[in-house]
């Protein structure tokens, strides 16, 4: 079985238990989900999504004008939750300003003007690109795909540029968004990271961690 073969398998299987997936982080407007996941790097979308709650609705902070005005550390308090909080505040005060000088205050679609936003990467690119637009220039690469895509065995290494190269080489490119959501949704659920669930996964008659931890159960 080719690496893409498996990968079919594997979305078919996913499809069939999470139906159409959707983004964990809450936002309303195409700002609020850069920002969130912006946010979301090193932390929880459950953690993000309790301070952007806080920040987004019950403080009504939301626009690129309105973090473009405060202090950097009210932004700083704001987020601190978060962690690495000063470097998240400031790429979203730079950001908010870019946005204002460049582009009318909206968050723009294409892939080169999105990472050129402070502290903007390919993955958050990607996010908010398949969120907000549907589109699908690369797949999202966090620390669940990287992980869950080495231990199927369709990749090897933790650097997310050359996954993402590797992963878009073999899934049809209508699951790019899907994929991601997918092994996300199976991380949390069952293949978690200090734990994972072998017997109970779906997947892991096609998985090689899978088969081997089966292997040498039976062989104990």
């Amino acid at each position: 079985m080719t690496k893409k073969q498996k990968i079919i398998k594997i979305i078919k299987i996913l499809h069939e238990k999470f139906g159409n997936p959707e983004c964990a982080l809450k936002y309303k407007t195409p700002f609020e989900l850069l920002v969130a996941v912006s946010l979301s790097a090193q932390c929880t979308d459950k953690r993000v999504n309790m301070v952007t709650e806080e920040m987004f609705r019950k403080k009504g902070i939301n626009t690129p004008e309105q973090f473009s005005e405060m202090e950097l550390e009210e932004i700083e308090t704001l987020v601190k939750s978060t962690g690495f909080y000063r470097n998240k505040a400031k790429n979203i005060k730079k950001t908010s300003k870019i946005l204002l000088e460049k582009y009318n205050g909206e968050v723009p679609q294409e892939m080169k003007e999105l990472v050129s936003l402070a502290g903007v990467g390919r993955k958050t690119a990607n996010v908010v690109r398949g969120e907000i637009w549907g589109l699908a220039e690369g797949i999202t690469v966090d620390t669940h795909v990287k992980r869950l895509t080495n231990l199927i065995g369709l990749v090897k290494g933790d650097n997310p540029i050359i996954i993402e190269r590797e992963l878009m080489n073999m899934v049809p490119k209508e699951y790019w968004i899907d994929i991601s959501h997918y092994l996300i949704l199976q991380g949390r659920d069952i293949c978690i990271a200090r734990r994972p669930q072998c017997e109970k996964c779906e997947i892991n008659i096609l998985c090689n961690f899978g088969k081997k931890k089966n292997k040498n159960k039976n062989l104990s």
